[in-house]
């Protein structure tokens, strides 16, 4: 009696996993980010800043080892520069800043990869991207450091939202 309920229930669940569908990740042909960082008024932020666009594009191609190719979904990153400079102009400090954009994703091929949102990365979410041992409680907007995490964590959100 156990050895057949044991067979049966083995048989049903590799039914159910094999019947599952199998999902590719994407491939990412070409990744495009703007940002208009004239919106920044804050001197020394704006000297870490001036290369977002790079910086993010480059972030994201380097979390996508391995998935991109000469055909794929292409990703475009607006960044909101208005919500950005309104960070810096806060005097509520790190643990109330954001970075903000708008993410799309297309295809020529397949409809099933298009996506499009709006995606905000706050200090807190940038917390595991700081170096280990970092005291955030130092960290401040203009430094390269809370730049660094807020950018390693506005593209790991981007890698890990692809359909």
């Amino acid at each position: 009696m156990f050895t057949t309920t044991t067979a049966r229930g083995l048989l049903a669940g590799l039914v159910i996993a094999t019947a599952a569908p199998v999902f590719a990740e994407t491939i990412v042909r070409e990744v495009e980010v703007t940002a208009d960082i004239d919106a920044i008024r804050n001197t020394q932020a704006a000297t870490h800043w001036t290369k977002l666009s790079d910086d993010l594009e480059n972030a994201i191609v380097s979390d996508l080892v391995g998935r991109t190719g000469e055909e794929g979904a292409k990703i475009l990153v607006d960044i909101d520069e208005v919500e950005l400079a309104n960070s810096f102009q806060s005097a509520a400090g790190t643990a109330e800043s954001r970075l903000v954009g708008d993410v799309a994703v297309t295809h020529d091929s397949d409809n099933t990869k298009f996506d499009a949102y709006e995606l905000t990365v706050t200090f807190e979410q940038a917390g595991p991207f700081f170096l280990p041992g970092t005291d955030l409680s130092t960290i401040t907007m203009d430094s390269q450091e809370y730049y660094n995490a807020m950018i390693a964590a506005f593209a790991d959100h981007v890698v890990r939202n692809l359909k």
